[in-house]
């Protein structure tokens, strides 16, 4: 008798997080090493989950390829690998052993990361390294936007076809080798060619990195050359029925001068001081302001970060954390609406979210409104709101304070939807003075609507109320006509530059920018918090009270790519990004996209060195920034090397190093020694004399005791001196 052959399925998480999440949603689970069995109504008899760390593999470096690489030298560029190389990363290598037993003992492969494409890469990545035989296997999709149970549970009923999302995988994939082909390409040419001109360090180019740090470059460049120039307003101030309230020439203008001011004043019949004039007309309109459009990632940054001054990956990071608590949907969404689906359980639970606001206030607005809930629009997943879980008072209590207030903000402006438009009358008063036109705009609230959720103080009650007046109405005016300033452009704020890369570099509000139909961004929403991270970590970037400014390297980088616009043009890198979507969308091959990046390195290593000779601003910052390497290296000098005589020891990060290193002197003293981190007094005093004084708090590896002793120089080493101490 035959026995019968036992179906082995394996779900791949994403990381350990993820993995427990979908055991705990099971019936039943053992754990195993790097692994858990498992067993489920919705799930195949011999059912194991088992995740990868995040990804567990990467793009070998190029002298992988060739040993020639390992020095930087402009005759070796371009780098072109016939077939690129993956290596699993070596703390990682216990881990996608397991995976790799696994997925080969598997029947069906379920993919089961993250939705979209980085989840994908990181998937199929691990099989090809594992190399699995793809191919004669069951390959299914989970795709779900919630950590809950009953969502973990309905995707599993509900799995897709696995190949359906490979093209996800090919375009993650192909950003990825993109990715590298520019770095590994554009940095060592841009720092040979810096180095020829006298600097030194590493200037690292990245395809999305630079032109964001250059839209901070250009943005700091015009708030340096900016002059403010003066100008002269001509308003009024009206006095109707007792109340005092401003207008404004309509239509609004300004003067650049005394005399301009003059001859349109003299034209208007008006002049300086108190005068008789007429209401001409009034309007009062019913207006109302609908509720903030709900969250994509790039915009729910943004808002945090004006708020709450938050980077973009500590956002990042908290959503990440109350996605996994299972009380927010997935976090790395570009979408701003709902499907019908997501509106129904919001509006199902509108009393269980009531009860965390301080006070509970009318909802009404239970009708889907195309502002918010358009599945047409939901591609991959919806806009980050509330899951069906929802955490107590004394739970979020409990929370880091960036997760409480990023949920409490996901959660007022999912509510706003529902609390219903902000309604206010806006009255408009035109009153004629001489000839001239001026302006008055007020508003007095009829419904707080959707801004109760927010304590809105409303402006609108108050300065703004305007008397009541009729047409004809004879009041008295007083004109003036100060004098004002232009003003420089706002510096970007990590916020304001999420939206930026969002509408590559096309200034618009929050609002704007979500209506945008076809816009694309440089980046993807899963990538922008890492790449400003990546700005900030290699000095490019500073921060200063919420405020992106490019630092001295940022700037010399920035003029060095000044003259490359497919290096620098957000909208350039944004066709980029678009050509790597429709990969995904199985309109162009990983090939065609990679063949261009190509193109562009040839046509960098052939014009980019005749750029240098041409570019006299960057001449004028390379001696500045030289100027700038040579106070930072004074300064950081604590003697001459004693082994030389010639050489500065300065601070080179993790020790004291000679500045004749190239010249073949290797003196260097450690910053820490026998546990013990030494002072800079003891450095600079066993530079001059060869000895320090007694130092307490050096530790034995032997014993673990702690000690005292001298410390002394001998033939250029570092030794104990116990001899003396005694």
């Amino acid at each position: 008798m035959l026995g019968v052959q036992i179906m082995t399925t394996v779900i791949l998480a994403e990381k350990p997080s993820q993995a427990r999440a979908y055991v705990a949603a099971f019936q039943k689970s053992q754990k195993k090493s790097g692994y858990y069995e498992v067993s489920d109504p919705v799930l195949p008899n011999d059912t194991l989950v088992t995740h990868a760390l995040g990804h567990l593999v990467e793009l070998v470096p190029p002298e992988k390829y060739d040993a020639k690489y390992r020095n930087w030298a402009l005759a070796n560029l371009p780098i072109f690998p016939a077939n690129y190389q993956f290596k699993v990363i070596a703390d990682k290598q216990k881990q996608f052993q397991v995976v790799k037993m696994l997925l080969n003992r598997a029947d069906t492969i379920i993919v089961a990361g993250d939705n979209g494409r980085e989840g994908e890469n990181i998937a199929w990545s691990i099989m090809k390294q594992a190399k699995i035989d793809v191919e004669h296997k069951t390959m299914q999709r989970l795709w779900i936007n919630s950590l809950e149970k009953e969502a973990i549970i309905a995707g599993f009923r509900d799995l897709k076809d696995g190949w359906q999302f490979y093209p996800n995988y090919q375009e993650a994939h192909t950003r990825q080798i993109s990715d590298w082909l520019v770095g590994m390409n554009a940095s060592p040419l841009y720092t040979l060619l810096l180095r020829q001109h006298g600097l030194s360090g590493v200037y690292a180019i990245g395809r999305v990195q630079t032109p964001t740090l250059y839209m901070v470059y250009q943005r700091d460049q015009l708030i340096k050359k900016f002059k403010p120039e003066p100008y002269l307003e001509l308003n009024a101030e009206i006095l109707a029925n007792q109340q005092k309230f401003e207008a404004k020439l309509d239509p609004y203008q300004r003067f650049k001068d005394e005399k301009g001011l003059t001859i349109f004043m003299q034209a208007k019949s008006v002049q300086r001081g108190p005068q008789t004039a007429l209401i001409k007309d009034v309007q009062n309109i019913v207006k109302k302001t609908p509720s903030p459009r709900l969250f994509s990632l790039s915009s729910l940054q943004s808002a945090v970060n004006q708020r709450f001054h938050a980077s973009a990956s500590e956002t990042l990071a908290a959503v990440q954390a109350l996605y996994e608590a299972k009380w927010l949907t997935y976090p790395r969404t570009d979408s701003e609406y709902l499907t019908k689906q997501e509106f129904d359980y919001l509006a199902a639970n509108l009393d269980q979210y009531q009860e965390l606001l301080p006070e509970k206030m009318a909802l009404p607005q239970t009708t889907p409104q195309k502002r918010y809930v358009n599945g047409q629009k939901v591609t991959e997943h919806p806009a980050i709101i509330m899951t069906k879980v929802v955490p107590s008072s004394t739970q979020l209590a409990k929370l880091p304070v960036l997760q409480r207030q990023v949920y409490d903000l996901v959660l007022k402006t999912t509510l706003a939807m529902f609390a219903g438009p902000y309604e206010y009358t806006e009255t408009t008063i035109i009153t004629q003075v001489g000839q001239a036109l001026f302006k008055s705009v007020g508003k007095v609230p009829i419904n707080p609507g959707w801004q109760r959720l927010f304590k809105a103080k409303s402006v609108e009650q108050g300065k703004d109320t305007l008397p009541v007046v009729t047409p004809g109405q004879t009041v008295q005016a007083v004109l003036t006509t100060p004098t004002k300033q232009t003003t420089p452009p706002k510096p970007f704020t990590e916020g304001t530059l999420i939206t930026a890369m969002k509408t590559a570099g096309k200034t618009l509000d929050a609002d704007e920018a979500a209506v945008l139909k076809d816009v694309e961004g440089i980046g993807t929403e899963a990538t922008r918090a890492n790449v400003l991270e990546t700005l900030k970590r290699r000095h490019y970037l500073v921060t200063k009270k919420n405020e992106l400014h490019a630092s001295g390297t940022g700037v010399t980088l920035c003029q060095a790519v000044a003259l490359e616009p497919l290096l620098t043009s957000p909208s350039m890198t944004a066709k980029w990004e678009l050509a790597l979507k429709e990969i995904g969308e199985k309109k162009r091959t990983p090939e065609n996209f990679l063949g261009q990046i190509k193109l562009l390195i040839k046509k960098l290593l052939k014009e980019v060195p005749e750029q240098f000779a041409q570019n006299a601003d960057l001449q004028t910052q390379l001696v500045a920034q030289q100027q700038v390497a040579q106070k930072q290296q004074a300064q950081a000098a604590v003697g001459v090397c004693p082994v030389c005589k010639t050489g500065e020891i300065s601070d080179r990060g993790k020790f004291y190093g000679c500045s004749n290193y190239q010249q073949g002197c290797h003196f260097s003293l450690p910053k820490q020694w026998s546990g013990k981190k030494l002072p800079i007094s003891a450095i600079k005093q066993l530079i001059k004399t060869g000895e320090t004084a007694q130092l307490k708090g050096f530790k034995s590896k032997k014993t673990g005791k702690t000690f005292s002793a001298k410390l002394k120089l001998e033939a250029g080493k570092l030794k104990f001196d116990f001899d003396k101490y005694k």
